[in-house]
């Protein structure tokens, strides 16, 4: 009996003691996960702070970079208007430069032009016994009314005058040289037969020497088939319709249309201009005379383009 209460107080004991330990074990175990919580707390809390210094150090690293964005941003707006007046200048000087040798270019052109060839001669400027045009070459006799007779052209005209001569041919229309140049003293020789001839009635068709067109080279009377070489009747031929369509076109003019102020109505007598000027007189309906010398200076420069 006495045993059995030892044992069963035994066994008491050992239990409460176990139960002790239990809640001895749970003590310690709530308390290490406490301070573990705890640590671990403060240690998110550092890192949050770190965090936050960071993203505040971000921050304002943003504000600092935007300022200097907004600066280049400013000094490349500044640059790209600098540069564009810059570029405006060098344009502006590469146009002056490009004005200057143009001009340049103009007068060069100008200075190797003879000046006379443009002039309103008859009975208005003078051509001196002096006078010989640069260059004289002979026209082909083929388009000659008389073969044995030699004649003589500026030589820069010269292929304007074949094109037409030579276009004329191809629509059928024969168109022949009676007189081109003539010397100062040649013209002089003429004027005396004519004055001899017809007194002063003379010098409503011929010029004074010196104030004849043909001194310049420029200048040729023309006849064609069917009136025996004569000048007389050229208006009435299809050959002379032919040139008032189309002389223009080849750079020549007629200087004596009819009720010219200088001479007698003379269709065979037709004058190099140059395309220019001739396509001018043609649009508008005027003759060579009409327009005043300096509007016809103008066109000095292009009167062999």
């Amino acid at each position: 009996m006495n045993r059995n209460y030892l044992i069963f107080g035994l066994l008491v004991a050992l239990g409460i003691g176990a139960v002790s330990s239990m809640w001895w074990w749970k003590d310690l175990s709530e308390s290490t996960l406490t301070a573990q919580l705890q640590e671990e707390r403060a240690t998110h809390a550092r890192i949050a702070t770190g965090l936050t210094t960071e993203k505040e150090a971000l921050q304002t690293r943003v504000m600092e970079l935007s300022a200097t964005l907004t600066e280049l941003t400013g000094d490349r707006d500044y640059l790209k208007d600098s540069l564009r007046e810059e570029k405006q200048k060098v344009d502006d000087i590469e146009q002056r430069v490009g004005d200057a040798l143009k001009t340049v270019g103009v007068l060069d052109k100008l200075s190797k032009t003879d000046a006379q060839l443009l002039q309103k001669y008859s009975k208005i400027y003078f051509l001196n016994e002096h006078y010989v045009p640069p260059k004289l070459t002979l026209i082909d006799p083929t388009y000659l009314y008389s073969e044995t007779r030699k004649q003589s052209l500026h030589a820069q005209v010269m292929p304007f005058f074949e094109d037409m001569f030579e276009d004329a041919l191809a629509d059928g229309v024969k168109l022949y040289v009676t007189s081109a140049y003539r010397s100062f003293s040649e013209q002089q020789s003429l004027k005396g037969v004519y004055t001899t001839t017809f007194g002063k009635g003379a010098n409503t068709f011929s010029a004074d020497q010196g104030y004849s067109e043909h001194q310049l080279g420029t200048t040729f009377d023309i006849t064609t088939t069917g009136i025996n070489g004569n000048l007389v009747g050229f208006e009435n031929t299809p050959a002379y319709t032919w040139l008032t369509k189309n002389a223009y076109k080849y750079g020549f003019t007629l200087s004596y249309p009819k009720n010219n102020t200088y001479y007698v109505f003379e269709p065979w007598h037709w004058r190099f201009v140059g395309k220019d000027l001739a396509r001018k007189l043609h649009r508008d309906g005027n003759y060579f005379y009409d327009l005043d010398q300096r509007v016809i200076n103008e066109y000095l420069i292009s009167i062999f383009d």
